[in-house]
Order: C-alpha cells, then sequence, then structure tokens
C-alpha cells in the first residue's frame, strides 16, 4: 500500500473530529488526496449499524454484543473504503478505530483486549493505523465539553467511572503502543494541538518511502 492511515483517538469531548478536519484542511492545501472516515460507520451499513449503537433506548445492549456491532461497522469500513484509499495511494483520516474497541469495550466494558483484538482481527484483515494520535484530555473534561454543546448518546450517557476506565485504559495503549500511538495534550488551545499533530505527521511524510508523498514535498 502507498497510501497513510492516520486515526484519532480519545474519551468523548476530546476533540478527535475537529483536529481531524483541522489536519485534513492542512493536508489538502499541501496538494495530498485525503479521505475522512469516522467509526462506528463511515459507509451506508456502517451509519446504520452506528444508529443502533448509540440509540439512548438500546441499554439492554450486552456488552459482546456492541463489540460485535463496532467490529461489523469496521469491517464495512475497512473493505470499502479504507484499504481501497490506501491502496490508491491516498491519506485516510479516521475518527476511531480499533483502539476505540480496546478501551470501550475492552478495558472498560472488561472483555479484556486480547478477546477485543481477536474479534477484530476478522475486520481488520492486518490493517493497523501508520500513526494514531491521542488526544489526552481527562473523562471530567471531555464529558463537560460533549453536555454543554448536544445531548449525548448512549456511550456518552455511561457513568462517569466507565469513562474513567476508558481515560485509564488510551494511557495503557500508549504505553503498550509508544511508536504507533502519539499522545497529545489535548487541554491546550485548539491551534497548539493542531501544530503539534502537524509535526508529526510531517515528519512521518518526509520519512515516507513513497513516491506519491515525496513528489508533495
Amino acid at each position: 500500500m502507498q497510501g497513510l492511515f492516520i486515526t484519532m483517538e480519545g474519551a468523548d469531548g476530546s476533540g478527535k473530529s475537529l483536529q481531524s478536519k483541522l489536519l485534513k484542511e492542512y493536508l489538502l492545501e499541501r496538494g495530498f488526496d485525503v479521505v475522512t472516515v469516522r467509526e462506528p460507520g463511515g459507509t451506508m451499513i456502517g451509519e446504520k449499524i452506528r444508529d443502533i449503537i448509540i440509540d439512548k433506548e438500546n441499554t439492554a445492549m450486552d456488552s459482546m454484543t456492541e463489540v460485535l456491532l463496532y467490529a461489523a461497522s469496521r469491517a464495512q469500513l475497512t473493505q470499502e473504503v479504507i484499504l481501497p484509499s490506501l491502496n490508491a495511494g491516498k491519506i485516510v483520516l479516521s475518527d476511531r478505530f480499533v483502539d476505540s474497541s480496546l478501551v470501550y469495550q475492552g478495558f472498560a466494558r472488561g472483555l479484556g483486549i486480547d478477546t477485543v483484538m481477536k474479534i477484530n482481527s476478522f475486520a481488520l484483515c492486518g490493517l493497523m493505523p501508520d500513526i494514531t494520535f491521542f488526544l489526552d484530555l481527562p473523562a471530567t473534561d471531555g464529558l463537560k465539553r460533549v453536555h454543554s454543546r448536544e445531548e449525548p448518546d448512549r456511550i456518552e450517557m455511561e457513568a462517569l467511572s466507565f469513562h474513567n476506565k476508558v481515560y485509564e485504559g488510551y494511557l495503557s495503549l500508549v504505553e503498550m503502543y509508544p511508536e504507533r500511538i502519539k499522545s497529545i495534550d489535548a487541554s491546550r488551545d485548539i491551534q497548539e494541538v493542531k501544530r503539534s499533530i502537524i509535526e508529526i505527521v510531517e515528519k512521518k511524510l518526509t520519512n515516507s518511502p513513497s513516491p506519491y508523498y515525496n513528489k508533495n514535498k
């Protein structure tokens, strides 16, 4: 594959969607072909699965059902959008990917990281991000942002203890995968966060062996 796969991760309200948007704008200005997706969702089928996952009426959803639904959405997104885009030499930016399942269902739901990764291995087909940005913002701060701007969905409505486990899970993943996952202090000014992300992406692009990237320097 000649493309570059970048994912944004973090607790709810950490600013992932905004930073994905800002990074896309920057890369487009640089002349790159950029595809943005979100999880769960990103495809017609995935968006229908998303509606089931976040529906506040589905409070009886079992944890295993939840992780399988996420994996199903991810499988469709990987095959329909991500892999074809990467094979075409594009940069793919995803608002969440498999790391979200590792922390939300693996850590916070208690299913275990190994179990969640085994389930998702069928969805990923060997694909993992080239760079993952963890927007580091404690759960309490993130939830304040969420509740101040919109009505929370089923996941966002979980107890603070759940969201704290999610945050702790991300911190654990950063320690487990330091080469791939880059921690970014998301409590800072939006532009400062943007600059930190761009700096890391630029280094990756500069060191890329792909002629597609080199011609865009």
